[in-house]
Order: structure tokens, then sequence, then C-alpha cells
């Protein structure tokens, strides 16, 4: 067999006993050619196995040359959410409205990806052909086959790369290619041009400034020479002119290459010296591949890639403008058994698309560019990113659990360092994840959701320092807020928020199995309760909204977006701008909402959760998606610039000694995974009177900070006076004894 066409797929690229089948079938050189779904438009949407570097993924476009509604969008989501996914599909062919055999008898029209796979499997058959037999096993494998497909493709002129990938298929182009061909390695994309748009999106939405995180970029390494290939000696930026020294590369990529492909990313980040440089940056990067010598040769393959960049770089924006996306507390499926955050979508029950700003959130990606907003992916802890550079961290539909060294840190930068901070949260209820479970007859086991549509006890955790809870209630619903209808959609509500801030509640039934039978007792024609889903409160210097549910961002199952709402949220976190119906005198807290601990979701204890998470058993380190300097360390310190705050509600923490300093974590107890059987325990109940009781508002406490450096100023000056008059005591004492020494 020289060709396979795989018009199959899914989601999990963790099957491992079927990607290894795939591998080892590619490694005997045979040409693989799959279809890459039917999940369009929807974006991080690729189907195993046509997602892998080493196989032929097809998207599916029409006679118009328009990318099928039905094809599935990129990019990769193996690397996600430590990293950047690839670029997918490889190319496109026509998929829609084809004309096919029937089983029976006669044709019929068929339309997917299943039937541009076989199109483009077709066209690789043709380009088999033109190469004599004997050469034949010499010259062509996966990687040459995908070379010649890639760099003969058409580029269409509407859709991104992660739409169309390399292009349309064009097998008179590939042809030529493959007539000339000698072995090679190459990159693919070979070109990457950020002022090309759509086509580079979103690159070419957002440019380079100096103080970001780094732009990481994963272009995939194609290896004609052998199945095995090596790459010799770091990668190397050669800048075309001064202005390019602004620009500096990491890279990270397979040192070994198999079978027949491999990856390099680029982590491009700006000097500080740049930081007032508009214009464009040039210059290309090369890499060295060698292949161990094919049958009858007797020296190594070698090759020298070539990939060229052409970047937009702009001033440093303001930090008003700068917006921080949490990235690194998202886990999707695979590996585990994430549910869907709309529990109204019957068809689609795993959360799959990577929840990435490229991916699902993609359109919203697109509107806080056009509002002039700079959005950067934090792919490490919390502990990883210079509050002082952000105006706002934006958390959204997060299933991970926090270091407590991100809790601590993340009380510092809002109250001391004026961070805003806006929470979308989701669904969380123990006994409807019960209900999901189901047995899966692929694996043989029983599959049970390991959180819900958001961790909510983790962000519950984490927002405990503000007095900030959400509940486990299951709302659905419509309703108006800023002259838009909205849908609320399996979002949960706001058990816990402190007094003087402003609270938005609305009438919804509650779906979770819990609330399913006090549903029951409302009888028709009687009222719903109404639910606190919508909060904001200023924090120290800082400013925190907190909303329930996050598909109104989410493109995978939106039915009313709240980018409007977004964008007011936005100007208070930022900027402190206050839009009267947000802020009106109606929705201010008197009194604070007050959830008792023991009615606090709780965590499942069926579950190993260290299994999904990248944070429980794990170290805290900064990854390679953060700036160069953090890099293998903890993060930034806690030292607080100006004085230390302690902040109500919430335990004292040593600020000064900062997360890089070594100490024994044996005794560090982590308080989100400790059961607590005492309210008294609770991470914030130590100070919650100071939240709750009948004291002043926590934003007025904390603007009392300088009590406790004067009770410690006093009481250093009185020891010292006290320890001077002790000394000259010993001193008078000292004398007289050596006086009567002398008369004796």
């Amino acid at each position: 067999m020289d060709v396979l066409n795989l018009s199959i797929g899914g989601p999990d690229y963790l099957d491992l006993p079927f990607v290894e089948k795939i591998w080892e079938i590619t490694a005997n050189n045979i040409i693989m050619v799959s279809a890459i779904g039917n999940d369009g438009p929807l974006y991080g949407t690729l189907n195993n196995p046509a997602d892998q570097s080493d196989v032929i993924g097809v998207g599916g476009i029409d006679y118009s040359d328009h990318i099928a509604s039905f094809s599935s969008r990129g990019m990769s989501t193996w690397e996600l959410p430590h990293g950047y996914g690839r670029v997918k599909p490889d190319i496109v062919a026509y998929g829609r409205d084809i004309m096919g055999s029937k089983i029976s008898a006669g044709c019929k029209s068929l339309s997917g990806t299943s039937v541009a796979s076989p199109v483009v499997a077709g066209v690789v058959c043709l380009l088999v052909s033109v190469i004599p037999e004997p050469d034949r096993k010499n010259i062509l494998n996966p990687a040459s086959m995908k070379q010649a497909l890639v760099e003969g493709a058409a580029k269409l002129s509407g859709p991104n790369m992660y739409e169309q990938g390399a292009g349309r298929v064009d097998l008179l182009k590939s042809y030529e290619i493959l007539k000339s061909y000698k072995p090679r390695a190459s990159i693919f994309p070979s070109v990457l041009d950020y002022t090309v748009c759509p086509y580079t999106w979103p690159f070419c939405r957002q440019p380079l400034y100096a103080g970001a995180m780094p732009v990481i970029f994963n272009a995939t390494i194609l290896n004609g020479m052998g199945v095995v290939g090596y790459v010799d000696s770091p990668p190397t930026w050669h800048p075309s002119d001064e202005e390019g020294n602004l620009l500096s590369i990491h890279f990270t990529y397979s040192e070994i290459i198999w079978p027949w492909t491999g990856y390099l990313a680029l982590h491009m980040q700006i000097k500080e010296e740049g930081a007032q440089f508009s214009g464009k940056i040039e210059g290309n990067v090369t890499l060295r591949v060698s292949s161990p010598p094919a049958h009858g040769e007797k020296d190594p393959r070698i090759s020298i890639c070539v990939l060229q960049l052409k970047l937009n770089v702009v001033p440093t924006p303001p930090r008003s403008k700068r917006i921080l996306w949490d990235q690194f507390h998202n886990i999707k499926y695979p590996p585990g058994y994430i549910p869907r955050d709309s529990l109204d979508v019957r068809n689609d029950i795993l959360d799959w698309h990577g929840d990435h700003l490229h991916t699902n959130f993609h359109i919203m990606f697109n509107m806080l560019r056009d509002a002039g907003y700079y959005v950067e992916t934090l792919g490490s802890p919390l502990t990883c990113f210079d509050a002082r550079q952000y105006g706002t961290l934006l958390l959204v539909d997060l299933e991970d659990e926090y270091f407590t060294e991100e809790i601590e840190k993340l009380r510092d930068d809002v109250v001391n360092t004026g961070l805003g901070l806006a929470v979308f949260s989701e669904w969380y209820n123990v006994d409807t994840m019960v209900k999901m479970r189901f047995f899966d007859d692929n694996t043989r086991s029983w599959w049970t959701p390991v959180t819900g549509g958001a961790n909510v006890p983790a962000l519950n955790d984490l927002l405990a320092p503000f007095g900030i809870a959400f509940g486990d209630k299951i709302l659905n619903g419509d309703f108006s807020l800023l002259g838009e209808q909205n849908r609320y959609a399996s979002g949960t509500d706001i058990v816990r928020f402190p007094r003087g801030g402003y609270v938005h509640s609305f009438p919804f039934l509650d779906s979770s199995e819990s609330g399913a039978t006090q549903n029951v007792l409302q009888a028709s024609g009687s009222t719903k309760a109404d639910s606190p889903i919508l909060g904001l409160t200023v924090m120290g210097e800082g400013r925190i909204a907190v909303y329930g549910d996050s598909n109104c961002l989410d493109s995978s199952h939106m039915v009313t977006n709240c980018f409007a709402l977004l964008r007011k949220l936005l100007d208070f976190t930022n900027e402190d701008v206050r839009d009267p119906e947000l802020f009106s005198d109606s929705n201010k807290q008197d009194s604070p909402l007050y959830e008792p601990d023991n009615q606090l979701p709780s965590r499942r204890t069926d579950v190993n959760f260290s299994a999904f998470s990248a944070i429980v058993g794990k170290e805290l380190i900064c990854r390679t998606d953060t700036r160069f300097e953090i890099w293998g360390t903890k993060g930034y310190n806690l030292q607080v610039r100006g004085r230390n705050r302690r902040l109500p509600g919430y335990p004292a923490i040593d600020l000064g000694r900062g997360l890089n300093s070594t100490s024994d974590a044996s005794n560090i107890r982590h308080p989100r995974l400790t059961v607590r059987s005492n309210k008294d325990d609770f991470l914030g109940n130590r100070y919650l009177g100071l939240f709750y009781g009948d004291e002043p508002d926590a934003p007025m406490l904390v603007g009392g900070h300088w009590l406790i450096p004067f009770v410690v100023a006093v009481t250093g000056i009185l020891l010292l006076s006290f320890w001077r008059i002790r000394q000259k005591r010993r001193r008078r004492r000292k004398g007289t004894s050596s006086g009567r020494l002398a008369n004796i």
C-alpha cells in the first residue's frame, strides 16, 4: 500500500493505541490523507488523525472557493493550554455537492470533509504515478508529498491560515515540484508575514510591542530526507537590518524529528529598548536538519531550512489598554471528561475546543481588538506576570486549581498594584455531575465529569480574600441589561459579595438536581426567585467584576453575546469608568451577601483530580510562554511596592519574603485541598467579620494602612528606651562593684 485515506476522525488525540498506529503506518512510508472534520465553523475543532503533523489533513471548500461552513477550523489543540497550536488543515479541496457512486447504482451528491479527503487522496495517487517506479521509495514519503501539496497549493483570498492551511490543492503545480524534487527538509509555513491580513490572523490583528508576553508561533518541520531526522544546532535569527536587533527570539523545537515531521516554536519578544519603536522588522530564521544516509549513500543528508519573518511593531500601549487572558488554568477534553458549558446542548457533551483566545473565543478577541484593547495570553501561573503592566486580568471558564502563592499574589496585585479583575464563571453542581456519568463503549469504562463547567470551589478560594464566592445553582433564562436582551445559559449565582458593591439579580429557574425540586414547588404563575449573577466592587486600589456565565463570550454554543457588557466591565476594571445602569443606587449592597461555608460548592472526593491538573501535585514554575527573564523561576516577587497592606478577610501573609525565596514546602498546607469540617477553618472566615459584620467596608479599611506601621514604630521606640534604661543601670552597678574591689 502506498496511499491510505481515512474519512474518519474524532477529538481524542490522546487515544494512544490509535495515534501510535497512525505513526506506525506513516513511519512505514505509507502516505496518509485524512478528513479534518465537520465541526465548523467553530475554531479549535480539528479531528484526529488529520490534526497529526505526519498526516495530510484536508478541509473542505465549495465551487466558489469559499471555505465550507462545516469544515473544521484550527489551530491544533494538542499543545494547549501551555503552548500554541499548529497550522491545520494542511490544504483544502472541493467537499460540497460532490458527485459520487451510490452503493446500489447510479450517482448521488455528497458533502463533507470526508468527501474532500478522498479527492486529495486521488490527487496524491496521480502524483505518485509521476515518479518512475524505481525512484518512488527513495523520493516519495509522507513529508515529501506534503511538501509538494502545500508548496503548490493556491492560497485563497478570504480565509485565514487556520481555515485553509496552505490553500486549495493544485495538481499541476504540485506535479511541477515533484518532477524535479530532491530530498530536503522545509518549514511549513515557510513565510510568516504578519502584515498580511486576513491570512495570518490572529497575528496580523495585533502587533508586537515591548513588555508583552512572548508571541508564540508553532511551525512544522517537514523532513523529506528520511523518517528520522535531527536538528543539528539551535535555530538562528538573522535580522535584515539594524531594527531587527530589537526582536529577541527564543526557540523550542524537536531535537529528534520522527516520523517525518517535527515542530519549531518561535517565542518572539521585543526588547525594552524598542518600547517607542514603530515600524516593521524583517529577517530569516535558519535551521539545519540532518538525516542518516539512504540506502547506497555514505554521507548523512543535510538540509538548511529557512523561515521568512515580517512583523509589525508599535510602541508599548498604556496599561489601561492591556488585558491579560489566563490560559493556564484551563482544562479541556482530552484527557479528562470536562463537560460542556451549556447543558442545553445535547449533541456535544465535551468541552474540547481549547478555550483559547484564538479558538472558541476568537470572536471576542476580534471584538476587543476593534475596541482598542491589546490582549495577551498567560500560559503559566499567576505569579508569572507583572501586574503593573496590565489593566485587567481576564479569567473566563477556568477548570483548574490555584497554587497558594497565586492566591496571595493576586490579592496583592489587586489591592496594592491596582490590577483590575474580571471573572466569568460557569455552572458547578456535584449532584448534576454525578447524574452525567455514562459508560463508554470504546474504553469499556465509566466516565464521570471531573469538574463542572468551571471549577467553582477553586475560584471561590481565589476570590476568598475579596469576600466573593459563587454558588452551585444552574440558572437559565432571558434578561435585559444595557438595552440588550441576553440569554443566561447554565450559569451560576453569586452567594458572597461585600457590602458597598453593586449586585444585579434576575429571575431564573434553577435546573440543577438540587434546584429541580424547588422549581416543582413553584406552581405555574408564581414568581421566579431573583438570583444575583453580576457584581462590581472596588477593592483597595483595584476593581473587580464577576459574572456567573461564560457562554455569552464563547462562540461554541453562544445564543446571545455579552460583548457590550464585557466592554462596560473593562471600562470599570481598567479605568474606573462607571456605567450609570451598572452602578445604579438601587443595585448597591447596603448589606453583604453571605452564604455559610457548609452551603458553598464542594469538591468531588471521588475523582483523582491530579491526573488532569497542572497544579495539584505539581511544582509552581514559569514556563516558556512567559517573559524570557523569568523562564524556569517561580515568578515575580510578592514584595509590595511602597507599603505592606493586610486585606481584611484574609490571613496575614509575609509579603516581604517573595516567591523565589526558599522555604520548607512540606510545612505549607494547601488550603484548597484541606477538607473543612468547621466553619472557622474556611480560608476567609478568620476575618469575615470585617466583611460581613458592622465594620466599614473593605475598601475603607484598606485605606487605614498607616495604623499598623504607626503601632510598630511606637512599640519599637518604647523597646529601645527600655533597653537603654537597663544598660544605664548595669553600668552603674558595674561601677559600684569596681569601687568596692579597689577598696579591698
